[in-house]
């Protein structure tokens, strides 16, 4: 089978369990998130950059479609954030794994890729986008709740994200699943 191929299924069903995940999102972030983190890490290292980009960019859309967030409807500017995170971690996985794929390397450079994340969210929305743009009246109350979740709670479930791409990758490397 082309290479090519094989990345273009191996992405739609990374996106495929990223769509099934966000159906659960309202029941916990700490199921949704982990799962997207996951599928944007072995996306980097099983179809390359660009289709993890790809699907860094697509899932908030998704999500939003699936779970219409009250706060994104009431900021859409989050949206592009929150994409620029994902592809911030996509980023620090594919700079520090690209060339020797281990479970120990995906592990830090996901670590890094979760920080770096979790960093530039909580600058950009937790005490940028949410402090600068009023959200509406009912909404005031949530606001300290919302940047606990687009500041601490990104970096959580970005690491657990992590560990589990790291799991994962050792069946997968041994099942000769890497394309690259």
């Amino acid at each position: 089978m082309n290479t090519n191929v094989k990345k273009l299924t191996t992405a739609a069903a990374l996106l495929a369990i990223c769509i099934v995940s966000q159906f659960f999102k309202n029941t916990s972030v700490f199921i949704t998130g982990p799962i997207i983190n996951t599928c944007i890490i072995i996306c980097v290292l099983s179809c390359g950059l660009p289709w993890a980009i790809l699907l860094s960019v697509v899932t908030p859309v998704t999500a939003f479609l699936i779970t219409g967030a009250p706060v994104m409807k009431a900021i859409p500017a989050i949206m592009p954030f929150i994409m620029a995170g994902n592809v911030l971690l996509a980023l620090g996985v594919w700079f520090f794994a690209r060339k020797k794929k281990t479970s120990v390397k995906v592990l830090v450079a996901g670590v890094v890729g979760s920080i770096v994340k979790a960093v530039f969210m909580a600058l950009t929305i937790s005490y940028g986008l949410l402090i600068v743009t009023p959200l509406p009246e009912k909404m005031q109350p949530m606001l300290p709740k919302l940047q606990f979740t687009y500041s601490a709670v990104q970096l959580i479930t970005a690491l657990i994200g992590t560990v589990l791409a790291a799991v994962i990758w050792i069946p997968l490397q041994k099942a000769g699943k890497n394309p690259e």
